[in-house]
């Protein structure tokens, strides 16, 4: 039996919906639980909304918000969804704040609401790697996993990929 995860949501696109009458995408409510459900996931995962912001709008605020709940849990295993635009501004707050827990951020780069979204595959992948990496903090997108302080997202592209190959 494996240990139990933490989930944080944080907002993101993981979480937005398309607001047809003004032309805009907006946060609701966490589409995580019924992910979890899609992918038939069989881990003991505790859920918790922290936030529902778009990485652009994240403050030092917040990511001290989401470093206080790391260092809180009980869990030594956290996985946090995150826009992508500034996952790596919060990694580099977490791997300052919090030790001796694995932390795992990812995202989407298209809404769950649109249904042709990579982040169902994407926390497949952060749920996975967070049980068998070694305590630190992670960026897990497009299959891959990369330590904190060697990942960017390349706007071009809109991959992850790593700063040092």
């Amino acid at each position: 039996m494996s240990e139990p995860i933490r989930l944080f949501v944080t907002g993101g696109t993981f979480d937005k919906e398309y607001d047809e009458i003004h032309g805009t995408l907006e946060f609701e409510d966490t589409h995580l639980p019924e992910m979890l459900q899609m992918g038939r996931c069989r881990l003991e995962v505790s859920v918790r909304t922290l936030m529902m912001v778009d990485s652009l709008d994240m403050t030092e605020t917040d990511r001290d918000v989401i470093a206080r709940n790391c260092q809180e849990v009980t869990e030594p295993h956290i996985v946090i969804t995150h826009g992508t635009d500034t996952m790596v501004d919060t990694a580099r707050v977490l791997a300052g704040k919090v030790h001796g827990k694995t932390i795992v951020l990812t995202g989407a780069m298209i809404p769950i609401a649109f249904g042709s979204s990579d982040g169902l595959f994407n926390l497949g992948g952060a749920l996975t790697a967070v049980q068998v990496l070694a305590p630190g903090v992670y960026v897990t997108m497009n299959g891959r996993v990369f330590p904190w302080d060697n990942v960017k997202k390349n706007r071009d592209t809109g991959v992850f990929e790593p700063i040092h190959p």
